[in-house]
């Protein structure tokens, strides 16, 4: 279709001209020579752009522009002056009008003014879509404002309609599996089922027959057929956790399977197709892992398509008091402490605690806290000990003490070691914070394993080695890499 422009001048040859412009140039014009009747038009008519002079007799253009913008907000107004109405022209800008043209009108100007307003509506109109789309279908399981968690929502709401695989990823705790059904629950597919598992709790005997089905007798207790969860998640979607932990053996067959589009059945010879989303998370480095042999390239990719990056809780700022507040208000309605606050004393151990356990660990911790809690608001008492005792670990570069000046090499490793520490071991994502390529830090981190090895015995370093640099959770040392 399309778009069409209302031109409203009480000058009837105006109009003539402004139809001619206009028409050559592609859009549907409409004209008049009436501030009423103009206004008719907009309330029977799609209608994106009105041109409207602003001396007329009937109404000046300036009323004219308010009643239009009050009536129709999504329509784009550009005023058209004499040259001695620049002063109404301003007022009318300031009144919501997007442009004015100055009389008399240059065709090209016009033909300009009228396709910069229209794109200016189409972007207007794709914002307010996303922003009703996002607030509108966006669960109530997913809390948040923070700009790392905005960045979240945007992407839900431009990849939820399409069937692209997406990798969901984000350290344990961060609620991926949340995200993975906030993406169904917002495409067309939500009717239909949603169906997940998680690929390191099912033995590998089990996990092919659990992916794909298997046939009666198919094996050892196999006493009958039975679907696997490709085709239980038939036009819906299909999750599958913790894809990092995949045994290798067992990469290729899935692998087949969102190639083909097809699944065969443990014990069967026959293939059966089906037509699910594939949603899949990790809290590993799989780009890591590919480079290490332990997760397939040819895999890798597939699943990739859209990769959505889930911040740890550390890095979302004001949203740990939101999920707080949440997590006091649902525990403590279901055991009858419905009027339950959170005191500023607490907020700041909430906020000052860099939570390694995330999202998992803040719930676990005001369930804790409301069930210990003795009066109307939450006690420091009422946290877990090493919350109540938790001070933040600072990486200070300054020396009081010229003795406390390490060679440059020296102040390099405890940075880049101190980095790895807080993306808790993930080597791909310290290499973007560092600005390295991810095999300039691994020769980097291995020359340190290295020089860690060879060191006396009697060495001890504060901060020295990997080992110490590390989380708890992360590997206590880097394996060797061949070619590297």
């Amino acid at each position: 279709m399309k778009e069409t422009v209302l031109f409203v001048d009480d000058d009837a040859d105006q109009c003539e001209l402004i139809d001619a412009t206009l028409s050559r140039q592609g859009f549907a014009v409409r004209t008049t020579t009436s501030a009423s009747e103009a206004l008719d038009i907009l309330g029977r008519e799609d209608v994106q752009v009105v041109l409207t002079d602003l001396g007329m007799d009937e109404m000046h253009g300036l009323d004219l522009c308010e009643r239009i913008l009050g009536a129709r907000p999504d329509a784009v107004v550009i005023v058209v002056t004499g040259q001695g109405s620049m002063e109404s022209a301003i007022a009318a800008m300031r009144a919501g009008a997007f442009d004015f043209l100055t009389k008399p009108i240059d065709p090209k100007h016009l033909a300009l003014a009228v396709t910069r307003a229209m794109k200016h509506r189409q972007l207007s109109q794709e914002v307010k879509r996303l922003r009703e789309t996002v607030s509108r279908e966006r669960p109530d399981t997913l809390i948040g404002d923070s700009a790392a968690m905005r960045k979240v929502y945007d992407l839900l709401g431009r990849v939820s309609s399409s069937d692209a695989s997406v990798l969901v990823h984000g350290e344990t705790g961060t609620g991926k599996e949340l995200i993975a059904r906030a993406i169904h629950s917002m495409s067309p597919r939500k009717p239909k089922p949603f169906v997940a598992i998680n690929c390191a709790a099912v033995p590998q005997t089990l996990l092919e027959s659990e992916l794909f089905g298997h046939a009666r007798g198919a094996f050892t207790d196999a006493k009958q057929a039975r679907q696997g969860l490709f085709v239980q998640a038939n036009g819906g979607t299909l999750f599958l956790d913790e894809i990092g932990e995949m045994p290798i053996e067992m990469q290729p067959k899935l692998l087949r399977a969102l190639q083909e589009r097809t699944v065969r059945p443990v014990g069967e010879s026959t293939e059966v197709p089906f037509d699910a989303r594939l949603v899949v998370a990790t809290n590993r480095d799989l780009e890591s892992e590919v480079y290490e042999r332990r997760f397939r390239e040819d895999l890798y990719y597939p699943i990739n398509v859209v990769r959505i990056d889930l911040p740890p809780l550390r890095e979302r700022g004001a949203d740990v008091l939101a999920l707080a507040t949440h997590f006091l208000e649902r525990f403590g309605s279901s055991i009858g402490k419905k009027h339950l606050s959170i005191p500023v004393s607490v907020a700041e151990r909430l906020t000052s605690y860099d939570w390694p356990g995330n999202v998992r660990e803040l719930e676990n911790c005001m369930e804790r806290a409301v069930a210990l809690s003795r009066f109307e608001q939450i006690a420091i008492d009422d946290l877990p000990e090493k919350i109540r005792a938790y001070r933040s670990d600072r990486f200070v570069v300054a020396a009081d003490e010229t003795t406390d000046i390490v060679p440059m090499d020296e102040l390099e490793r405890r940075y880049i070691l101190r980095v790895l520490k807080l993306v808790r071991g993930n080597k791909s994502r310290a290499a973007q914070m560092l600005g390295l390529d991810r095999r300039t830090l691994y020769r980097k981190l291995e020359r340190y394993e290295n020089s860690e090895k060879h060191a006396p015995a009697s060495s001890s370093r504060m901060d020295s080695p990997i080992s110490q640099s590390m989380p708890s959770n992360a590997h206590p040392a880097l394996p060797p890499l061949a070619n590297s």
